[in-house]
């Protein structure tokens, strides 16, 4: 049953995805509001940065296996952007979801970047228990400190010093 959840969330994910995406190219316009694209460029930036710093992140302090992948880590990271968000390749899809959406502001692309949005929260639920079973009570130690996916209580939370235990 896990399984085909899985199948059928990575399904409507992708399809929704590279729908927005394709979508965003077509039915961009420049008649939209300046101000709300603008700020839809700028949390696609930000979306870069939590796509990719977790490849960074867990290749260095992960403890890779030599020919793995980054995702292969053999401890929990808990430091550098995973100290803002658990999840934060996640956040970078939903942010992505929400930044087309205002780059393109068509209520089409919106539609799917709600459901890229959703089906990505969706999917962090899953990954929970996956880093459980992988990192046991070390890994629920780390959920009480850090936010599943909001960055902006991550960042205060790591400025005051309270996401490392």
């Amino acid at each position: 049953m896990k399984n085909a959840r899985t199948i059928v969330s990575a399904i409507i994910l992708t399809i929704a995805a590279v729908g927005q995406i394709i979508l965003s190219f077509l039915l961009y316009s420049d008649n939209g509001d300046s101000t709300i694209r603008n700020i839809g460029w700028a949390v696609l930036w930000i979306s870069a940065v939590f796509g990719w710093l977790p490849m960074l992140t867990l290749r260095k302090r992960g403890k890779v296996p030599e020919g793995k992948g980054y995702m292969h880590t053999t401890i929990l990271v808990d430091r550098g952007v995973y100290a803002i968000v658990r999840h934060p390749q996640y956040l970078a899809g939903m942010l992505m979801g929400i930044a087309l959406a205002l780059i393109a502001q068509h209520w089409i692309v919106a539609i799917l970047g709600a459901i890229v949005v959703l089906t990505t929260y969706i999917d962090t639920f899953e990954e929970e228990t996956s880093c459980i079973e992988k990192f046991g009570e070390e890994y629920e130690r780390y959920r009480e400190r850090v936010p599943r996916v909001n960055f902006i209580i991550g960042i205060v939370r790591m400025l005051l010093g309270r996401s490392r235990a």
